[in-house]
């Protein structure tokens, strides 16, 4: 086997709680040896100097929807981890309300021969769970397939779990980590109920999403959720948590199972329900974007640690799609090439350090899926490495985003840092904030026993 080698120099090492003056060894597709300050360097084919810049693990999305098999007028699998890469995400999880829903394990097969072809960056895809394949669940291999996803709440593609008898069989007998959306359906119907009476069908504002999408819906959900896991020692992690409410179910579930834990979003740290006057569709995403007290909750747990998974939700739609009036426009946000920037930007605010970011966007996502091998700057570890000139603001990757669909709900805004080079299993697939074309992603590993 031929030995290519990459040198990266002269930056800092933000890893494991710790900045570091050290020096990178790639061989091939592992991290070979960090040097420390002073010691000599060794020669290699590609020397990368990363001079006043932070070397960082790959970030790790564990919650995505790259539309593909099915629409692939949103997104593909190549478009999404192509900006996925460019924004620093080297590993991304993807969900399963395709169409048709990946609710089985040849589809799950099917989506990882897609990405084994087109992905720039790491793969795993989550199976979806519905009222009726508990057959297909029992036979998924935790160490192949991420989780099992469970939407507990309507949202895009139509796999609803709302059966109780169903809910008992996937939280007593499923071998994989349960993912779940929590809303309660009942809650939500009734509360829209309410706001056609108000508004009639095509004049409610956006601005009523939180109040139909309530929190009480979030609550009820994520109530039964934990009850479920409680009762049958369930590996129970909780998506996109928007309320603070659930933050304070999550702490207790969690002192009394640590099987349970719960991820957040970065939309849920910069937005709030003054502004969808403003923003309109741009912020219509499921579970709603709530209060100011619950954005502030939300960033106080993951500054604690309470919560220690931050993730995107990325969901792309089109351009055409979102000009449509409330009912009409679907929800979902396209954000994977941006939550690195968003979150050294609260860096820069001062919410958090960048220890903290590479904690919760890297090393936490790698130990609460155990993935093998990824997430840390260890010596025999895959090479996925991110370097962050936090001195180069970003104005342009939010005016023409590497998204399929073209927009991004942060147009304007200016990010303070910029993701300069990436690197997947050794291969630099960014180079100086461009797609170098390598498509060497491979599919992510998990180390059950």
């Amino acid at each position: 086997m031929s030995r290519n080698t990459t040198l990266i120099k002269n930056g800092t090492i933000v890893n494991e709680g710790c900045s570091l003056s050290c020096a990178l060894l790639l061989v091939n597709d592992k991290i070979e040896r960090i040097i420390q300050d002073g010691e000599p360097l060794p020669e290699a084919d590609i020397i990368i100097n990363a001079t006043g810049m932070l070397v960082i693990p790959g970030v790790i999305d564990d919650q995505v929807h790259f539309r593909e098999p099915g629409n692939t007028n949103k997104g593909t699998i190549s478009s999404e981890s192509g900006a996925a890469v460019l924004g620093g995400v080297t590993s991304y999880m993807d969900m399963p309300n395709n169409t048709p829903p990946s609710s089985t394990v040849e589809s799950i097969r099917f989506k990882d021969s897609i990405a084994s072809r087109e992905s720039y960056a790491n793969y795993s895809f989550y199976l979806g769970a519905t009222n009726d394949n508990i057959e297909e669940i029992r036979l998924a291999d935790p160490s192949e397939i991420c989780g099992l996803k469970v939407f507990m709440g309507s949202s895009t593609g139509n796999i609803l779990v709302d059966n109780p008898e169903s809910l008992e069989q996937i939280f007593s007998q499923s071998p994989l980590l349960i993912a779940t959306h929590c809303e309660y359906e009942p809650i939500i119907k009734k509360n829209l109920a309410k706001a056609i009476e108000r508004y009639g069908e095509s004049n409610i504002p956006f601005s009523e999403h939180y109040l139909i999408r309530d929190r009480n819906s979030c609550i009820e959900s994520s109530k039964i959720a934990i009850d479920l896991a409680l009762r049958h020692n369930s590996r129970l992690h909780l998506l996109h948590i928007s309320t603070e409410e659930e933050i304070e179910m999550i702490k207790r579930a969690s002192q009394i199972s640590p099987k349970i834990t719960g991820e957040v979003c970065v939309h849920y740290m910069l937005l709030d329900n003054t502004m969808y006057d403003t923003m309109g569709s741009k912020m219509k995403c499921n579970p709603s974007v709530k209060e100011g007290r619950d954005r502030d909750a939300i960033i106080k747990a993951v500054k604690e640690g309470v919560i220690r998974v931050v993730a995107t939700d990325h969901a792309p739609h089109t351009k055409e799609e979102k000009a449509r009036g409330y009912l009409n426009a679907p929800s979902g946000l396209p954000l994977v090439q941006h939550s690195l920037q968003i979150m050294l930007d609260l860096v820069k605010y001062g919410i958090f350090t960048k220890e903290e970011v590479v904690d919760r966007m890297c090393h936490s996502p790698a130990d609460n899926f155990k993935v093998s091998k990824r997430g840390y700057i260890r010596e025999g570890y895959y090479a996925d490495i991110a370097i962050v000139d936090m001195n180069k603001p970003d104005g342009e990757s939010t005016k023409n985003p590497a998204y399929l669909c073209g927009w991004s709900p942060f147009e304007g805004r200016i990010f303070g840092a910029s993701v300069i080079h990436t690197f997947v299993n050794g291969q630099q697939v960014v180079k100086n904030g461009k797609l170098t074309g390598e498509k060497t992603g491979r599919k992510l590993k998990f180390e059950y026993v």
